[in-house]
């Protein structure tokens, strides 16, 4: 399999969070030298609020909703959970769903895949609020080929997952990668748009934001294609937190000023290895 270099779109990303990264330690060190009475910054204003986080994919038949509110900042962790909420997701043909709490904030539907085409449509209610939302889950883009590229920037070597595929032509189409390495957690990777690319051969390259890929990974790659609201939701997060342990709240497609996201998408896993025999190819 043939590679190609890095997309100037990543370059541009990458070279990004280097020259912040610079700029916060030299502002650092302008700080240190120069100020001599102590700022309090209040890091536990405003009232919590409420976080739902629900992505729905074809991937299988349990569906997941987590409901929580935020915490301060300084709270030993991210969120706290909700029991008790009402949580219902309903289509355009009538179908009903409601999900059943079982723990740490979760309502989980143990029998529904949704379904490509269809509108979805989520209802939560906690307490006296209701929080609600509308989804369209769109057709899936499937891929030619994948494979492992290695890229040496400044120096040093970086892996990433690469998923070649013909984007549909005249039409909006948004992509959304989360990672597992080893077996762990699925995280975050990127999202992408064909706004400079509709109806040509496309490479996604795809990397993991926290941990470097080194060869004997063993990863898993899931590939959303998602709905505009939802693509515009993780765009933002990747372009306001990159690297930073504290992000901020991109703008949810949630009514009611809750925050979080409600995706439908169509989606498909794969399963690579990094290996020795991949660099160079």
């Amino acid at each position: 399999m043939s590679m190609i270099a890095c997309t100037q779109v990543q370059m541009n990303n990458y070279l990004h969070m280097n020259v912040r990264l610079f700029l916060l330690w030299i502002g650092s060190l302008f700080l240190l030298s120069s100020c001599e009475e102590l700022i309090d910054i209040d890091l536990n204003e405003g009232d919590p609020r409420v976080v739902i986080e629900a992505q729905l994919s074809d991937l299988g038949d349990v569906q997941r909703v987590r409901v929580s509110e935020s915490v301060a900042f300084n709270e030993p962790f991210n969120s706290r959970p909700l029991a008790g909420a009402t949580v219902v997701v309903r289509d355009d043909r009538g179908g009903s769903f409601l999900f059943q709490y079982e723990d740490n904030g979760y309502y989980v539907h143990h029998t529904f895949r949704p379904m490509v085409g269809r509108s979805y449509f989520l209802q939560v209610n906690v307490g006296q609020e209701r929080y609600e939302s509308v989804c369209r889950m769109p057709q899936y883009v499937e891929v030619d080929s994948i494979g492992v590229l290695e890229e040496t920037i400044f120096g040093d070597p970086y892996y990433f997952a690469t998923f070649k595929f013909n984007d549909p032509a005249d039409m909006p189409n948004y992509y959304l990668y989360e990672l597992s390495i080893n077996g762990g957690t699925f995280r975050f990777a990127s999202a992408l748009n064909d706004k400079f690319n509709d109806g040509l051969y496309v490479t996604h390259q795809i990397s993991d934001l926290e941990t470097d890929l080194m060869v004997g990974d063993n990863i898993t790659v899931r590939r959303y294609c998602v709905d505009r609201s939802v693509y515009q939701y993780w765009s933002e997060y990747q372009s306001t937190n990159p690297g930073t342990a504290a992000p901020g709240n991109p703008t949810s497609n949630i009514s009611n000023d809750a925050l979080g996201y409600f995706s439908v998408a169509s989606a498909k896993e794969f399963a690579m290895r990094i290996e020795a025999r991949d660099i160079g190819d």
